[in-house]
């Protein structure tokens, strides 16, 4: 993605991906804070790319996709996504301090079909989005499970019969508890972290430190070093 004739990326050159989604709302604000100007972006929801600031907009889940094959040099996503998709030659850079939430493992509230599948059956069969995640944690913990993998509604697994429990993430507790869940284990947090392609980082040093400097200004609650994007900074 390259800007518009005429027009300077006001990151620098970089391509930063930014997730929608949970994480969008401040995500744009943290922008907003560096200086950029998000109002184009905030007024097209359905628009994805925009060249005249150097962002384009994707599932958080694939943030790390177009990092790694360098679509765009820099990127925001959770912790959480990162985790699950450990596979992905990219760089943590940074926690970015916002999007808390923690990965759980929840079950019918009042019911003990976790522990009464492991006791019968030496294992506990568990739906999840993240079963990477899920792999790891009960290997960690000894335990046998067997992952059904859902893309969505996976709160309702247990309240069908497809499983005993589900891993996924929760940031109040209150989908799991509208659905009759609560919380047996917690295995994670995550908050949203800023990755970087490995080639950009090394090819384009002096532009990621920037960003980087400048964001990290912000996240600890200062201003940006060489002001707000568009005040005369010397990028």
């Amino acid at each position: 993605m390259s800007s518009a004739p005429g027009e300077r990326s006001p990151l620098a050159g970089l391509v930063l991906a930014i997730p929608r989604g949970a994480l969008f709302q401040e995500t744009l604000a943290l922008l907003d804070r560096l200086g950029y100007d998000t109002d184009s972006i905030r007024k097209n929801e359905r628009r994805l790319l925009f060249p005249e600031l150097g962002i384009v907009t994707m599932r958080p889940s694939d943030v790390p996709t177009y990092v790694e094959h360098g679509a765009a040099d820099l990127g925001i996503t959770g912790k959480d996504v990162i985790c699950e998709q450990s596979d992905r030659d990219v760089y943590e850079l940074l926690d970015l301090g916002y999007g808390h939430c923690r990965m759980v493992l929840a079950a019918a509230s009042g019911s003990d079909a976790l522990g009464e599948s492991l006791r019968r059956l030496g294992r506990m069969r568990v739906a999840t989005k993240y079963p990477r995640t899920t792999r790891e944690y009960f290997a960690r913990t000894g335990r046998h499970v067997e992952v059904v993998e859902v893309k969505g509604s996976v709160e309702i697994a247990p309240l069908c019969g497809l499983a005993d429990g589900i891993v996924d993430l929760t940031a109040t507790g209150r989908t799991l508890a509208e659905n009759g869940l609560q919380v047996v284990e917690e295995i994670a947090t995550s908050t949203a972290r800023l990755i970087a392609n490995p080639v950009a980082h090394k090819l384009k040093a002096r532009a990621v430190d920037e960003f980087v400097e400048r964001v990290k200004a912000v996240v600890n609650g200062g201003a940006p070093p060489g002001g707000r994007a568009g005040e005369g900074s010397p990028r």
